[in-house]
């Protein structure tokens, strides 16, 4: 009978791997279950916003103009003023309970790297919002499914939500890679190197 390959302290390699996965699937729901709490958030900051600025039917008014025929308008100040609410809500959540590493790193230490990774995936978001809320664009959202005579039906809500759950993956994937692997790592090897010079 074939011997089992087994790993440094003698567990079984397929055993290794099945917890490896397992534990990856396990942060996958949490991740995922934080990120459902914060399209919560991030919709509910942008329901008050356009509430406080006459509904919806407003989201396309001009704050200022920018190059050209571009301007940034009230759509766009929804988007990130609801990306940072929920960004550093996110990350809190994850940070205690999803990757665990509250105890590992200091808060703004993995924060900035957190909000790097997030302000990318928001800048998507915000080229998806554009396209799906500007009437030229070959992806707007069509009547009379989409308009802003009612809530549910909001093309504004509507934009919001479609781009959020389209780019939650990106932050899944860079945050567990890089963000709370990375910056927990450096930080143990920082707390580690005093012992391993004493040991010498």
């Amino acid at each position: 009978m074939p011997e089992v390959s087994t790993g440094p302290e003698g567990t079984p390699v397929i055993k290794d791997l099945t917890a490896k996965y397992a534990n990856s699937f396990r942060q996958l729901i949490k991740f995922g279950l934080v990120g459902g709490s914060g399209v919560l958030v991030n919709m509910a900051v942008a329901v008050v916003m356009n509430k406080l600025n006459g509904g919806t039917v407003n989201n396309r008014d001009v704050i200022f103009p920018l190059l050209g025929a571009w301007n940034f308008r009230f759509t766009h100040l929804v988007w990130i003023v609801g990306f940072i609410v929920a960004c550093v809500w996110n990350f809190q959540l994850n940070r205690w309970w999803t990757f665990k590493s509250h105890k590992h790193a200091g808060w703004f230490k993995e924060f900035w790297p957190f909000l790097a990774v997030g302000s990318v995936a928001a800048l998507v978001g915000l080229v998806l919002k554009m396209a799906m809320t500007n009437p030229t664009s070959p992806f707007f959202l069509p009547e009379p499914y989409f308009h802003e005579n009612r809530g549910l039906q909001s093309r504004e809500y509507w934009s919001q939500l479609i781009a959020i759950i389209i780019t939650m993956p990106i932050n899944f994937i860079v945050n567990k890679l890089w963000t709370f692997r990375a910056v927990r790592a450096g930080n143990l090897a920082h707390h580690d190197a005093p012992e391993v010079e004493a040991a010498e």
